[in-house]
């Protein structure tokens, strides 16, 4: 029995339309960006604490880089924002490992309230704040400023230049940053 040659083009065909199909439908969003919403896993709801808040909404996770955690910055009632600098994290699927960095410049009084804002509408679950002199290196001999739940406050430490470091767990199980910033205060 042989086969008909009509049928081998429209067989061509099938193959060729599958490829075509499957390459529109990855270009469809006009851009070469990942997207944040295939790659950030919608949160485990065993993954946060009884007091954490509510999941972030599938449009705020969709609208997170898939890649890093947000930005944070610190700042001083009436003062500019400063952001920080972005240490170890996990995020997504994915993650880095950094020692102790000096952190991003910002000049406050003694005493002064510092808070620190996510430059995403993402909840905190948990937060802690250490300094270190500046130029130290590591975070051995680190000194405490603050922990807790949101939100991230707490007072500059003495007067002197520090290297602050601010460790944040993301609501949702959406992950975890730490922030630096080297803060003189006077």
């Amino acid at each position: 029995m042989s086969r008909s040659s009509s049928s081998r083009p429209a067989l061509a065909i099938v193959p060729i339309a599958l490829v075509v199909g499957a390459c529109a439908g990855a270009t469809s969003s006009g851009s070469a960006e990942p997207s944040a919403a295939a790659s950030v896993s919608p949160p485990d709801a065993s993954a946060t604490s009884s007091s954490a808040a509510a999941a972030p909404s599938p449009s705020v996770t969709a609208s997170l880089s898939a890649t890093e955690p947000p930005t944070a910055s610190l700042a001083v009632e009436g003062g500019d924002p400063v952001t920080g600098q972005l240490g170890t994290f996990t995020w997504g699927d994915g993650g880095s490992d950094s020692p102790w960095l000096p952190g991003s410049p910002i000049t406050v009084g003694t005493g002064e309230r510092l808070t620190v804002t996510i430059a995403a509408p993402i909840g905190v679950a948990t937060w802690s704040a250490k300094r270190i002199s500046e130029g130290a290196t590591g975070g051995s001999g680190a000194t405490g400023l603050g922990t807790g739940g949101p939100p991230i406050a707490f007072d500059a430490p003495d007067a002197g230049s520090w290297s602050v470091q601010v460790t944040i767990d993301f609501d949702g199980g959406l992950g975890s940053a730490t922030y630096y910033w080297l803060v003189t205060v006077r």
